[in-house]
């Protein structure tokens, strides 16, 4: 009898966790500017590298914008279809963590054509296809390539409203923070690389749409936020920080974690990015009486994760609040 194929031990990092550590990614990008665009200036750029948002936006009119963006990664399941499905939701999440609604989408596949089979490459693609489904966007073919490992994500193009923008860099002191989905599925996805254990509640969460979440933050007026994905929670807090110029508090207390999580952190299952994630913003973050499990958890790389909104919606925890500017430091309390 055949063993069932282990995709995740195909894959050096884990899902989010492979992304170029945040440190190391601002310092490649920092000198490189947008392109050049359109002579006659009818793309207006309104969201590019400035502040690292999840996609870039340009304006086609004064009432449409257009939002793109690209993600992909290696495997944070075992299962193909699983994994087809929770690279394609990461990859939308970037379209409504700007507000905005996926269009039209293209797969990019990396795969080790001799070392795997392709029919699972072709359950990853069916994930991928089927996620796109449900949130209404068009998956029109795309790109592969055959790679010494495997890959896979989607580049998305979506439109939004220029006033229903959200992006980093409009928050502003005394509005609270809210976050959307519980933290955890990265020391949970380390666990099931390691060991094999299924963790369901992970799957379930990584294969939620921020879509009904983001209507929600723009019916609010939510207008600055982002989504929590590689950089952990602290990281992406420190680039919202650092884009509205504010201090970002945190209570420890009201973040919400997925069952499990954290046994993970005890019992060792902490990826290298998540540990890296921590390094960077240690020297910003006031600790307080955060616990190393703590910190870690808070650095933890989230695949798939919810949604970070400054602003109050239906259903999300309150978990924090935003503060006069000061150094833009995180503060856990």
């Amino acid at each position: 009898m055949t063993e069932p194929v282990r995709l995740t031990r195909y894959a050096r990092g884990g899902g989010c966790a492979c992304k170029i550590p945040p440190g190391e990614l601002e310092a490649m990008v920092a000198d490189l500017g947008p392109a050049a665009g359109p002579a006659d200036g009818t793309a207006e750029l309104l969201v590019g590298l400035d502040h690292g948002d999840d996609a870039a936006v340009v304006r086609l009119d004064e009432r449409t914008g257009l939002v793109t963006t690209a993600d992909f990664f290696t495997p944070v399941v075992d299962d193909a279809y699983d994994w087809g499905r929770i690279a394609a939701t990461n990859a939308l999440s970037d379209v409504y963590a700007m507000g905005g609604t996926p269009l039209v989408a293209l797969n990019l596949l990396c795969w080790p054509r001799e070392a795997l089979p392709l029919e699972l490459a072709r359950e990853v693609l069916r994930g991928g296809l089927d996620v796109a489904r449900a949130a209404g966007c068009h998956l029109a073919g795309g790109h592969s390539v055959d790679d010494d490992g495997p890959k896979y994500g989607l580049a998305v193009t979506g439109l939004v409203r220029p006033e229903e923008l959200i992006t980093l860099d409009a928050g502003r002191a005394g509005l609270p923070l809210s976050l959307t989905k519980p933290l955890g599925v990265g020391v949970l996805n380390t666990r099931h690389k390691s060991t094999g254990e299924s963790f369901p509640a992970a799957v379930a969460a990584m294969t939620t749409l921020n879509r009904d979440a983001a209507r929600a933050a723009v019916a609010a007026g939510v207008r600055c936020g982002t989504d929590v994905t590689g950089f952990g929670l602290l990281g992406h807090a420190t680039k919202l920080a650092r884009a509205s110029r504010v201090t970002v508090a945190i209570d420890i207390a009201r973040v919400p974690y997925l069952e499990g999580a954290r046994e993970a952190v005890r019992d060792g299952y902490v990826s290298g990015g998540s540990r890296r994630n921590l390094e960077w913003v240690t020297p910003s973050t006031d600790f307080g009486a955060a616990t190393e499990p703590d910190r870690l958890l808070l650095a933890d790389a989230q695949t798939s994760g919810g949604l970070l909104v400054v602003g109050e919606i239906p259903g999300a925890p309150v978990i924090g609040e935003l503060l006069p500017a000061g150094d833009h430091r995180i503060v856990l309390r």
